[in-house]
């Protein structure tokens, strides 16, 4: 399968409006963000966790740092659908310097765009999220605006236990018998040994927290993780910022083209 080629000569287009393009302020802008970013360790992440285009079958797809990039200008200009971003990477030149694509060249297909955000691992995701931050804070830079974190306790089905019971549960549940029954079977029903306690409003709590990253700009609920109760808020922002592999509000369709 492999990857498409990107023609890295230029064409009759890029010929066309070179004598513009270096008093484009904002093609001066998105190279900006180039230097910022070490794309290739970002390149390392995305293709070790993207299973699409490393089949020898089937025809070629696109690269998943082009698509990623991609999914990254439509979270940073605020673009609200798959649609209207395939039309803007066609109809911007700073887009496509950007992503490294000939001016002739036709952006991926929307539908190309969704399919890349469902395949993308959660954990591939994270990385991501973490390697930029980290990037982005090594030069004093931040992502700080249009999201909010909020978070909602959940009540354990299972019957209360002491911290101290809890703990014992946890370490017989990482040996060997640990999820087995009495018969030597492995265990269909077992209790809940991922909540633990916390305390809101002086009144004690058992079961998990839901953590929830919401676009302020149109209220959408972008991405959703659960932990025990007793985790703070905070070290979950880093990893909302964004926001693209939960970003559910584009539309699932068939594409034109290969993914």
């Amino acid at each position: 399968m492999g990857y498409k080629k990107t023609d890295s000569r230029l064409s009759f287009a890029d010929i066309a409006l070179f004598s513009s393009l270096d008093r484009n302020r904002a093609i001066q802008r998105m190279e900006k963000i180039n230097k910022v970013v070490n794309w290739s360790k970002i390149e390392h992440l995305v293709v070790r966790g993207y299973a699409v285009g490393k089949s020898a079958e089937g025809g070629e797809a696109y690269h998943p740092l082009l698509l990623l990039k991609c999914l990254l200008l439509q979270q940073w200009f605020r673009i609200d659908s798959d649609p209207e971003l395939e039309t803007q990477i066609n109809d911007r030149i700073s887009f496509k310097k950007f992503l490294g694509m000939p001016m002739d060249e036709p952006s991926p297909d929307h539908c190309t765009f969704s399919r890349f955000r469902s395949r993308l691992p959660k954990e591939t995701m994270k990385a991501i999220n973490h390697e930029l931050l980290s990037q982005f804070a090594s030069r004093g830079l931040a992502i700080n605006e249009g999201i909010a974190i909020d978070a909602r306790l959940v009540q354990s089905a299972s019957h209360p236990i002491s911290e101290d019971k809890l703990r014992e549960e946890r370490l017989k549940r990482e040996t060997p018998k640990g999820n087995l029954d009495t018969l030597g079977k492995p265990m269909k029903f077992s209790r809940d040994i991922d909540s633990d306690w916390t305390v809101r409003n002086q009144v004690p709590h058992f079961g998990l927290k839901e953590h929830a990253s919401v676009d302020t700009r149109y209220g959408f609920v972008s991405a959703m993780e659960m932990t025990p109760a007793s985790f703070h808020d905070s070290p979950h922002l880093p990893q909302f910022f964004l926001q693209i592999i939960s970003y559910q509000n584009q539309p699932l369709c068939k594409g034109r083209r290969s993914s």
